[in-house]
This record gives C-alpha cells, structure tokens and sequence, in this order.
C-alpha cells in the first residue's frame, strides 16, 4: 500500500505594501506615497515608472486608511432641510438641479456626496464628514444651530440676512425682481402681477426688488400668494385672477414650475402668451428652457454652493 501524499497547501500571496515598494524601487516611503498622488514634487518619468511597478505588484491603495491619517473622509453631507409635502415634492425641477449642480461640482473635485435630511445628523458617517451643505427653504435658524455643534465647514443656500453666521449661497434675488420689472416696463406692461409666498425670505426679497422698480413708474403689483409650488398651485392664481376679473398684462412667477402653472392656465382661458399677457418665472430650470412657449428666467445657479464650500475650506 503505497503512502498518502499530502496535497501542497497553496499561501495566498500577500497584498504589497508602500514598504515593499520603496525597497523594489529602492526609493523612500515618502517618494513612493507621492508618486501614487501623481504628485508634481516627483518627477514625471519617475512617476510612471513607480505607478507601473504599483500596478505589476498589485498593489492597492487604501483609501480609509489614507484618510484616517489626513484626518479627512473626502465627504461632504448635503442635507435636505425641505419638507416634503404634496404641495411641495422634493422631485420639482429646482430641488433636483440645485442638487445635480452641488454633485458634479463635488465629484469633479474627487468629493463622495453623501445626501441626508435632519434625521441624520446621529449618523457617524455625516459626523465624520469634511463639511457640510444646508440646503433649506424658509427658517433655516434652528438647523443651522443643530448642525453647527459639528464643528464642520459648512454653506447654507438661501436668503441672505444680517445675521447670517455662515457663508450663504443664493442668488440676488432684489436684483433678480427689479431686472424682470424692468423687462416688463420696456414691454409697455402696465398691470403686473406677482406670484409667490412672500412668507419664505427669498420670495420676499423677489418681490421687494420688482415691486421698488415699479414703484419708480408708479405701479404697483397685484400679489397673489400661491397655495403651494406646484404647477396646478400656479395655474389656479391665474384662474382666481380670471374669475375676479381683475386686470393683468404681465406675470412675474416666484418659481419656474409657478410661471408654468400660470402659463398652461392662460393658454386654457385662449389668452395669448407673451402677446396678451408677458409670464417670467425664477429658477431657469431645464424644464422652464424647454416649456412651450420657452419660459424666460431670471435666475442662473449651478455649482454655486458646492464651489463656495470648497472655497470655504481652502482657507
């Protein structure tokens, strides 16, 4: 009977480290953590030699372990203080490219976006996180107070006020206003209204700012607050307009999809839009740019809070 062989016991091999690189290359730790950061401080033919021979070796940077020494996750929390509700969805055209923008803004920077609302403050992913951005409509003061017990870098979007303790990112909303009132005033309009919840500040401000450049022609915009964001909210302003038989030529909308609402609306009544009635929203969302007729809008922001946290930490 002939002896069992012992089958050969197969040692996975090992994962290379930055050691066992630099004593390949026969170049220091340093030179090789460098070289893999495509650092400049190294030389370009360097480099690519000590990258290739990182590849040939398998070797794989650890990114967690990389971070964990930087004391930095490459994170940063979008937190989403809106609530939703059905006159207000969080999938409207603004709340989507506000947060498409603050993405490839962040991402194109090497930035992971880690999107949240209040409730997830306690999670130790959001705490551990570079910084954050606050994104919230109306009173923002108590969010703001919670989440600055973090101690991170952080960029609220909204209205600015005169007690703003964060860098705060929005548009010019006064400007915005007086720019449509303007537009309107060299159209011949004489009888504007304006379409928004002048409760939530940066509405207010739209409408402080229309009403100023009106008011240098001696005119005054009829205000109808609408009954929420939505497109059906914008067309019943324009149907109670209709109904009352009150008087109007031009319709500055606080939203795009209010400016929308408003225009469908007019269109049911076989009221011409722009020749009988001129319609601006706010916003230039790809929906407004693609509505027909094409939805003029005051309002241009893209990565603007996004780059503004970068900013924000570079100092």
């Amino acid at each position: 009977m002939s002896p069992t062989r012992k089958k050969p016991t197969v040692v996975a091999a090992a994962t290379p480290t930055m050691a066992d690189l630099a004593r390949l290359a026969g170049v220091s730790k340093i030179t090789i953590s460098r070289a893999l950061a495509d650092s400049p401080l190294v030389a370009r033919k360097t480099r690519e030699r000590l990258q290739a021979l990182a590849h040939q070796q398998g070797y794989r940077l650890n990114v967690s372990a990389r971070n964990l020494r930087l004391r930095r996750s490459k994170t940063v929390a979008v937190i989403v203080e809106m609530q939703p509700s059905s006159n207000r969805t969080m999938w409207d055209p603004y709340p989507l490219a506000l947060l498409g923008g603050i993405s490839q803004e962040l991402t194109s920077a090497g930035y992971s976006v880690l999107l949240t609302t209040r409730q997830g403050i306690a999670n130790a992913t959001i705490q551990t996180a570079d910084g954050l951005i606050l994104l919230g409509q109306g009173e923002r003061g108590k969010a703001e107070s919670q989440y600055e017990r973090l101690g991170l870098p952080m960029v609220v979007w909204g209205a600015e006020s005169t007690d703003d303790r964060h860098v705060v990112v929005g548009s010019d909303n006064q400007q915005g206003g007086a720019s449509v009132a303007a537009r309107f005033l060299s159209l011949g309009r004489r009888h504007p209204v304006f379409i928004g919840n002048v409760e939530h500040p940066e509405m207010a401000q739209r409408l402080h700012g229309f009403a100023a450049e009106l008011a240098k022609q001696q005119l005054e915009p009829t205000v109808m607050p609408p009954a929420g964001w939505t497109l059906e909210a914008g067309a019943k302003v324009v149907r109670s307009l209709a109904r009352r038989k009150l008087k109007f030529d031009a319709i500055f909308a606080g939203s795009d999809l209010l400016a929308m609402g408003a225009i469908r609306a007019l269109v049911e009544l076989g009221i011409g839009v722009p020749n009988d009635v001129s319609v601006v929203g706010y916003d230039n969302t790809p929906h407004g740019a693609g509505f027909l007729p094409p939805l003029p809008a005051s309002n241009r922001i893209g990565r603007k809070a996004a780059c503004c946290w970068r900013a924000r930490c570079s100092r």
